[in-house]
């Protein structure tokens, strides 16, 4: 079992960056491939990027490549997720997931994950 807490969120101007975190309870934090993912009102949940187990790589919808940036501290159990340049359409709820899962391959579906936080609000004005 994981439980992951989010925090960071805010309200920003367009062009700004937030740092969300995901604080992760249990001993095992290091096996999973993490993930993080958006929704805004009236849209399904979108994949954002993911990492995987050991931090040593990440993949991003194209959405957000070369703005957004995932990282993680297994000793802090921890999974960052920093946001540049922010644009309107980043606004939404920021969720973090789990996946028990060490190997090789990033997963982007919503279904695939097995746990996830509660999210945190961002909201980029314009």
């Amino acid at each position: 079992q994981v439980q992951l807490v989010e925090s960071g969120g805010g309200l920003v101007q367009a062009g700004g960056s937030l740092r969300l975190s995901c604080a992760a309870s249990g001993r095992t934090f290091s096996s999973y491939a993490m993930g993080w993912f958006r929704q805004a009102p009236g849209k399904e949940r979108e994949f954002v990027g993911a990492i995987k187990w050991s931090g040593s790589s990440t993949y991003y919808a194209d959405s957000v490549k070369g703005r957004f940036t995932i990282s993680r501290d297994n000793a802090k159990n921890t999974v960052y997720l920093q946001m540049n340049s922010l644009k309107p359409e980043d606004t939404a709820v920021y969720y973090c997931a789990a996946k028990y899962y060490s190997g090789s391959y990033f997963y982007t579906a919503v279904r695939e994950y097995n746990y996830w936080g509660q999210g945190t609000q961002v909201t980029v004005s314009s």
